[in-house]
Protein backbone atom coordinates (compact mmCIF):
# COMPACT_ATOMS: atom_id res chain seq x y z
CA UNK A 1 0.00 0.00 0.00
CA UNK A 2 2.53 2.95 -1.00
CA UNK A 3 5.56 3.75 -2.64
CA UNK A 4 8.42 5.29 -0.84
CA UNK A 5 11.73 6.22 -2.98
CA UNK A 6 15.00 7.38 -2.19
CA UNK A 7 17.78 8.52 -4.67
CA UNK A 8 21.68 9.40 -2.37
CA UNK A 9 22.92 11.83 -4.67
CA UNK A 10 26.35 14.48 -4.43
CA UNK A 11 25.33 16.58 -1.74
CA UNK A 12 22.55 14.63 -0.04
CA UNK A 13 19.47 12.48 0.00
CA UNK A 14 16.09 12.66 -1.62
CA UNK A 15 12.73 10.79 -0.33
CA UNK A 16 9.39 10.54 -1.82
CA UNK A 17 6.13 9.18 -1.25
CA UNK A 18 2.82 8.81 -2.32
CA UNK A 19 -0.28 9.44 -0.20
CA UNK A 20 -2.52 6.50 -0.41
CA UNK A 21 -3.92 5.02 2.32
CA UNK A 22 -5.19 1.56 1.30
CA UNK A 23 -7.44 -1.38 3.39
CA UNK A 24 -8.74 -4.01 1.46
CA UNK A 25 -10.59 -2.34 -1.90
CA UNK A 26 -10.47 0.63 -0.83
CA UNK A 27 -8.02 3.92 -1.02
CA UNK A 28 -8.12 7.20 0.96
CA UNK A 29 -5.47 10.24 0.03
CA UNK A 30 -4.35 10.87 3.20
CA UNK A 31 -3.75 14.54 4.27
CA UNK A 32 -0.89 13.41 6.26
CA UNK A 33 2.18 12.36 4.54
CA UNK A 34 4.48 9.72 4.68
CA UNK A 35 7.61 11.64 4.10
CA UNK A 36 8.84 14.06 6.92
CA UNK A 37 11.71 15.25 8.58
CA UNK A 38 12.39 14.51 12.36
CA UNK A 39 15.46 16.50 13.53
CA UNK A 40 18.63 15.95 10.81
CA UNK A 41 16.85 13.16 9.41
CA UNK A 42 14.42 12.92 6.02
CA UNK A 43 11.83 9.58 6.98
CA UNK A 44 9.57 7.87 4.75
CA UNK A 45 7.45 4.74 5.96
CA UNK A 46 5.29 1.94 4.42
CA UNK A 47 2.82 0.22 6.22
CA UNK A 48 1.01 1.35 9.31
CA UNK A 49 0.25 4.95 9.75
CA UNK A 50 0.67 4.46 13.46
CA UNK A 51 4.29 3.22 12.70
CA UNK A 52 4.77 6.59 10.68
CA UNK A 53 3.47 8.88 13.20
CA UNK A 54 5.56 7.43 15.94
CA UNK A 55 8.88 7.64 14.23
CA UNK A 56 7.47 11.52 13.26
CA UNK A 57 6.33 12.70 16.57
CA UNK A 58 7.81 10.14 19.36
CA UNK A 59 11.13 9.10 18.07
CA UNK A 60 13.78 11.64 19.67
CA UNK A 61 16.53 10.12 17.37
CA UNK A 62 20.21 10.27 18.37
CA UNK A 63 23.19 11.67 16.18
CA UNK A 64 25.98 10.67 14.40
CA UNK A 65 28.62 11.79 15.94
CA UNK A 66 31.86 10.18 14.56
CA UNK A 67 32.73 9.42 11.31
CA UNK A 68 31.15 5.86 11.00
CA UNK A 69 28.08 6.77 10.30
CA UNK A 70 27.41 3.16 8.74
CA UNK A 71 28.32 1.23 12.25
CA UNK A 72 25.63 4.49 14.59
CA UNK A 73 22.58 3.73 12.57
CA UNK A 74 23.08 -0.02 12.96
CA UNK A 75 23.71 0.62 16.87
CA UNK A 76 22.26 3.56 18.34
CA UNK A 77 19.77 4.74 15.98
CA UNK A 78 18.25 1.07 15.46
CA UNK A 79 18.08 0.96 19.28
CA UNK A 80 16.13 4.50 19.47
CA UNK A 81 13.96 3.20 16.73
CA UNK A 82 13.11 -0.13 18.97
CA UNK A 83 12.62 1.89 21.79
CA UNK A 84 10.49 4.19 20.41
CA UNK A 85 8.44 1.26 18.62
CA UNK A 86 8.13 -0.42 22.06
CA UNK A 87 6.78 1.89 23.92
CA UNK A 88 4.09 3.44 21.24
CA UNK A 89 2.74 0.00 21.33
CA UNK A 90 3.60 -0.92 17.75
CA UNK A 91 6.68 -3.14 18.04
CA UNK A 92 5.52 -6.92 17.78
CA UNK A 93 7.27 -10.11 19.13
CA UNK A 94 6.77 -13.78 17.86
CA UNK A 95 8.39 -15.96 19.95
CA UNK A 96 11.30 -13.64 21.08
CA UNK A 97 11.59 -12.21 17.63
CA UNK A 98 10.68 -8.66 17.36
CA UNK A 99 9.37 -6.93 14.53
CA UNK A 100 9.05 -3.59 13.64
CA UNK A 101 8.35 -1.95 10.26
CA UNK A 102 9.89 -0.63 6.98
CA UNK A 103 11.14 2.90 6.20
CA UNK A 104 13.56 4.86 4.22
CA UNK A 105 16.28 7.12 6.20
CA UNK A 106 18.23 10.19 4.82
CA UNK A 107 20.99 11.66 7.19
CA UNK A 108 24.29 13.01 5.79
CA UNK A 109 24.15 12.24 2.62
CA UNK A 110 23.49 8.42 3.10
CA UNK A 111 19.94 6.51 2.44
CA UNK A 112 18.96 3.14 4.19
CA UNK A 113 15.90 1.09 4.45
CA UNK A 114 15.35 -0.39 7.85
CA UNK A 115 13.72 -3.45 7.40
CA UNK A 116 10.85 -5.00 9.67
CA UNK A 117 14.12 -6.84 11.32
CA UNK A 118 15.45 -3.95 12.17
CA UNK A 119 18.34 -4.29 9.76
CA UNK A 120 20.28 -1.57 7.98
CA UNK A 121 21.21 -1.49 4.52
CA UNK A 122 22.59 0.62 1.64
CA UNK A 123 22.27 0.11 -2.26
CA UNK A 124 25.46 0.13 -3.94
CA UNK A 125 23.13 1.57 -6.85
CA UNK A 126 22.63 5.02 -4.65
CA UNK A 127 18.61 4.30 -5.06
CA UNK A 128 16.25 2.29 -3.06
CA UNK A 129 12.52 2.16 -2.57
CA UNK A 130 9.97 0.31 -0.70
CA UNK A 131 6.05 -0.59 -0.76
CA UNK A 132 3.64 -1.92 -3.04
CA UNK A 133 5.15 0.49 -5.82
CA UNK A 134 8.96 -0.91 -5.12
CA UNK A 135 9.73 -2.67 -8.25
CA UNK A 136 8.02 -0.26 -10.56
CA UNK A 137 10.08 2.46 -8.87
CA UNK A 138 13.31 0.68 -8.86
CA UNK A 139 12.92 0.36 -12.76
CA UNK A 140 12.27 4.02 -13.05
CA UNK A 141 14.84 5.26 -11.45
CA UNK A 142 17.31 2.88 -12.95
CA UNK A 143 15.88 4.51 -16.07
CA UNK A 144 16.34 7.92 -15.24
CA UNK A 145 20.00 8.37 -13.82
CA UNK A 146 20.46 11.44 -15.96
CA UNK A 147 18.11 13.16 -14.03
CA UNK A 148 18.25 15.49 -10.91
CA UNK A 149 17.19 13.74 -8.35
CA UNK A 150 13.84 15.26 -7.46
CA UNK A 151 13.25 14.47 -11.24
CA UNK A 152 13.89 10.82 -10.41
CA UNK A 153 11.98 10.90 -7.36
CA UNK A 154 8.97 12.19 -9.09
CA UNK A 155 9.14 9.79 -12.09
CA UNK A 156 9.63 7.02 -9.73
CA UNK A 157 6.83 7.56 -7.86
CA UNK A 158 4.39 8.36 -11.20
CA UNK A 159 5.61 4.78 -12.25
CA UNK A 160 4.59 3.73 -9.51
CA UNK A 161 0.70 5.00 -9.33
CA UNK A 162 0.85 4.10 -12.98
CA UNK A 163 1.46 0.62 -12.73
CA UNK A 164 -0.08 -0.33 -8.68
CA UNK A 165 -3.67 0.28 -7.75
CA UNK A 166 -2.23 1.13 -4.19
CA UNK A 167 0.00 4.28 -5.31
CA UNK A 168 -1.42 7.35 -5.96
CA UNK A 169 -0.62 10.95 -6.24
CA UNK A 170 -0.23 13.46 -4.83
CA UNK A 171 3.77 13.29 -4.18
CA UNK A 172 5.74 14.72 -1.68
CA UNK A 173 9.50 15.15 -1.78
CA UNK A 174 11.69 15.92 0.45
CA UNK A 175 16.10 16.60 0.97
CA UNK A 176 18.50 15.63 3.93
CA UNK A 177 21.54 17.97 3.12
CA UNK A 178 25.28 16.22 3.18
CA UNK A 179 26.48 18.40 5.23
CA UNK A 180 23.71 19.75 8.93
CA UNK A 181 22.05 22.89 8.73
CA UNK A 182 22.40 23.01 4.52
CA UNK A 183 19.24 24.19 2.84
CA UNK A 184 17.13 21.38 1.84
CA UNK A 185 13.88 21.35 -0.67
Amino acid sequence: MTCIVGIEYDGGVVIGADSAGVAGYSITVRADTKVFRNSEYVMGFTGSFRMGQLLRYSLIPPLPENWDVDRFMATDFVQAVRECLRDGGYARNDSGSEQGGVFLVGIRGRLYRIDVDYQIGRSVDNYEAVGSGEEFALGAMFASAHLPPEERARLALEAAAHHSSAVCPPFHIMSCPTEPGSAGL
